[in-house]
C-alpha cells in the first residue's frame, strides 16, 4: 500500500483479502461442477510439461493433453480443470493492443480453477472477484493477455459481464528482462531506497 501511494495510486474502499472471500470462490466452482464444466486432475506441472507436444517458451507454460478429461472420479490428491471447447475462438479487444484472438486446444488448454490445497486459482478468484465488485476496466501487465481469454470463458459459463480490458507493457530491468522474482529483480520498495522515482519508473 505504501508503494501504491509512493507510484501516485488511490483507491476508494479496501483493501479485501481474498482469503476472506471463500466461500464466494467455492460457490462459483460448486456451479462450474454442477454444470459438468469441471473435471478433476491428479496431474502434476511436470506430468503435463513432459507429456506436451508443442515445444513452449519461458514465461509460456506446457498446454495441457487432456490427460484425465474422461476423470471423475475426484480424491484429495486432485486438482480441478476448466474444459475449454476445443477450435472455438476467443476473440476480445484490447484497450491497448486492439483486436485479440485465442484457439481454445492451441493457445490453451483445459486450465485449473481449483487447487489440490483446496484453494481457487488465480483464474478464478479474479473473475468472481471483478464480478461481485462491479469491476467494468482492468488494467494489468501484457503477461497476463493470455489469461483474458481463459477468463472470458469463465465470465461466460458463469454468467458473468466481463470488463474491458487494457494491457500494459512490463516494467523491465537494464537488460530488457520483466521485473521477477526468479531473476533476483528488485522489489518496488528497494527501487525507492535507491531514489527511483515514480515518474521514472
Amino acid at each position: 500500500m505504501d508503494d501504491l501511494r509512493w507510484a501516485g495510486l488511490d483507491w476508494d474502499e479496501g483493501p479485501y483479502e481474498q482469503s476472506r472471500r471463500i466461500a464466494d470462490f467455492r460457490a462459483a466452482f460448486e456451479r462450474l461442477k454442477d454444470m459438468g464444466a469441471v473435471y478433476p486432475c491428479i496431474c502434476s506441472r511436470r506430468d503435463v510439461a513432459t507429456a506436451a507436444a508443442a515445444p513452449h517458451a519461458e514465461d509460456m507454460e506446457a498446454i495441457y493433453p487432456g490427460t484425465c478429461r474422461q476423470r471423475s472420479d475426484a480424491n484429495d490428491a486432485a486438482s480441478w480443470r476448466f474444459r475449454v471447447p476445443d477450435g472455438e475462438e476467443v476473440n476480445f479487444i484490447d484497450g491497448r493492443l486492439g483486436s485479440q484472438t485465442f484457439v481454445c486446444g492451441r493457445d490453451f488448454g483445459d486450465f485449473v480453477v481449483w487447487r489440490r490445497d483446496d484453494a481457487p486459482a488465480y483464474e478464478l478468484a479474479v473473475v468472481v472477484d471483478d464480478a461481485a465488485m462491479d469491476i467494468t476496466e482492468v488494467v494489468r501487465g501484457d503477461d497476463l493477455l493470455l489469461s483474458t481469454a481463459r477468463q472470458l470463458l469463465l465470465y461466460r459459463a458463469l454468467g458473468f459481464t466481463p470488463p474491458a480490458f487494457y494491457h500494459c507493457p512490463l516494467v523491465v530491468d537494464e537488460h530488457g528482462r520483466r521485473l521477477a522474482k526468479r531473476h533476483d529483480a528488485l522489489s518496488l520498495q528497494q527501487l525507492r531506497a535507491r531514489g527511483v522515482r515514480p515518474d521514472e519508473l
